[in-house]
């Protein structure tokens, strides 16, 4: 057990949301990989939609396909009904059980298997509260339908919540190398507190990226200066690195550039209407990326 005075500089939970999609296997890849670093402990939570669970009565669906229905017909579909229930509650069971081997498998003992019924956005807050970081992945379900989307759940999340999210991307890959997208913001700041926080980090490449567009280049360099200075304090290295240009295909060729494995970046620009959509340039790198992105607000 880790020192009163090292506890307060760890993750205890990462809370990480699954539905058993095509991105499963490496959401637990990377949540184990954070919790072995963070000395944290997992807790799996996977989410029945209530819509799927609802069962029809026979006065429903006559109403739904005509009031001269057989009863026998009804009766037939309300069974069918119960079935899918039954069907839906195995599945969160098999999806639960596949997590454990998975994480199982990266060498963690200690973790909650979590199944609710409801809505996750819903579900999700009653745990979020006692977690540090929530893990979920870039597309749900549907994944193979809309590869260029992302999924329905990760907007309402990362815009709900006030803990950094891991978005993880459909393939993993090692992380080595980390890219800052800073700005000199409260938020970008709280990166930088992150990071120092968390001095595993320090045993990773640290790159710190500052686009920039209006400002002028001396502005820039100051408030990059600032931050590499923060981090030198904490006995980081970063390479640091201005770029003039739009956000998005900076930030974009920069990863393929240096081979970056994670990218570090607010939630959200400075636009007024930011409680209600995830920032554009950010949805953006979330959509186009391989690499997964640890998202603050």
């Amino acid at each position: 057990m880790p020192e009163m005075s090292e506890a307060k500089t760890q993750m205890k939970t990462i809370l990480l949301c699954t539905d058993g999609s095509s991105f499963a296997e490496n959401i637990y890849r990377y949540a184990a990989w954070f919790a072995i670093q963070l000395n944290a402990q997992i807790t799996v939570l996977s989410v029945t939609d209530i819509r799927s669970q609802k069962v029809a009565s026979t006065g429903n669906l006559s109403g739904t396909i005509g009031l001269g229905a057989s009863e026998q017909l009804l009766n037939e579909l309300v069974n069918l009904e119960h079935e899918k229930a039954k069907l839906n509650n195995q599945r969160a069971r098999l999806i639960l059980q596949n997590a454990a081997e998975a994480l199982k498998a990266e060498g963690l003992e200690k973790f909650d298997l979590t199944h609710k019924t409801g809505f996750l956005v819903d579900c999700f807050h009653e745990f979020e509260e006692n977690s540090d970081l929530i893990v979920l992945g870039k597309r749900g379900e549907a994944a193979d339908f809309a590869s260029g989307h992302l999924g329905a759940n990760v907007d309402r999340i990362v815009r709900s919540s006030h803990k950094p999210c891991l978005v993880t991307s459909r393939d993993f890959k090692p992380i080595e190398r980390i890219l800052v997208a800073y700005d000199g913001s409260l938020t970008g700041k709280k990166i930088l507190q992150f990071l120092v926080e968390n001095p595993f980090f320090n045993t990773l490449e640290l790159h710190l990226l500052k686009v920039t567009k209006n400002d002028s280049y001396q502005r820039a360099n100051a408030r990059l200066s600032e931050a590499k200075e923060r981090l030198q304090e904490a006995g980081f290295e970063p390479v640091c690195s201005i770029i003039e240009g739009e956000s998005e295909k900076a930030i974009s060729n920069y990863i393929t550039q240096h081979d970056i494995s994670l990218l570090l970046m607010g939630a959200y620009g400075h636009s007024r209407i930011r409680h209600l959509v995830i920032g554009s340039t950010t949805a953006q790198l979330l959509r186009s990326s391989n690499i997964p992105v640890l998202l603050f607000r």
